[in-house]
């Protein structure tokens, strides 16, 4: 799996918790079992969709987070909310470990299993995996913010195609024998949750980063531009040109940028999606 620093996940929070579809949780709360809630956030970083999703539904809740980073397992455990929707206690605990190895016997229990900008990270074989543990634990899933390799940039610059594409061939490349999914991971995992007969809700969720949002389009622009420049080399000499003309553009308050994600609630086959 992929090391974040935590830094950059601080920094893309408010953007993440403008982004997420608020309308999957309204009805993920509808479809959610009586009784206390165990929620498993895989990947869950520095804590970020815990912070935004606890206070957003009712009930005592015990979170129980898995990330592979000690350090941002630490920060997390102590940054969610201390209360519920309705004022009821949330309690989290943390367990460093591989989201990938988790199966249903791990997740038995469990209600809901979260995760936050992860399915592109995955496999298909993970994520097929991911699903069936899901699926045959009973619970119910929230998947969020997932690339789906779409950018919309603002002014246009010719050079923004070829960008795009080399990113995106970025996103799905060969890593430690790993094959990424990458843009491909919301239709992946979709299909995966609907084979098993559960009932998978999609949701738009972009990222829209204007002038008040400098240092987030800067670093982003970066990481952008350095992954399609590593995919493609022979990209660097028009696509340095390039950084610096969006930079400044960026320092200027002339950027304007849609990043395009995808969210998906999936609901175990015993349910029915109540309106």
């Amino acid at each position: 799996m992929t090391a974040f620093a935590p830094d950059w996940l601080y920094l893309r929070e408010p953007a993440d918790a403008a982004a997420r579809a608020t309308e999957l949780v309204n009805t993920l709360r509808e479809n959610l079992p009586d009784g206390d809630l165990v929620i498993r956030d895989l990947g869950c970083g520095t804590g970020s969709l815990g912070r935004w999703l606890a206070a957003r539904l009712p009930g005592a809740q015990r979170w129980i987070l898995h990330d592979e980073d000690a350090d941002l397992l630490t920060r997390a455990r102590t940054s969610l909310p201390a209360t519920a929707l309705d004022g009821s206690p949330v309690a989290v605990v943390a367990e460093q470990r591989d989201v990938t190895s988790l199966r249903a016997g791990d997740l038995a229990g469990t209600s809901l299993v979260t995760a936050s900008a992860l399915l592109d990270l995955l496999t298909k074989d993970e994520v097929t995996a991911l699903a069936k543990a899901v699926v045959e634990a009973g619970c119910a899933a929230l998947l969020m913010l997932s690339v789906t390799g779409r950018v919309e940039l603002s002014p246009a610059d010719p050079l923004d195609p070829a960008l795009s594409s080399s990113f995106n061939a970025h996103q799905r490349r060969l890593t430690d024998g790993r094959r990424l999914l990458g843009p491909t991971a919301v239709d992946v995992a979709a299909t995966a949750f609907g084979r098993l007969g559960a009932t998978v809700v999609r949701a738009e969720s972009a990222w829209r980063l204007g002038p008040d949002q400098a240092e987030l389009q800067r670093q982003w622009l970066e990481g952008w531009v350095g992954a399609a420049v590593e995919q493609l080399p022979e990209l660097r000499p028009a696509a340095d040109v390039y950084l610096q003309r969006r930079l400044e553009m960026a320092r200027a308050g002339e950027l304007h940028a849609v990043i395009h994600h995808g969210d998906l609630l999936v609901l175990p086959p015993s349910l029915e999606v109540a309106a």
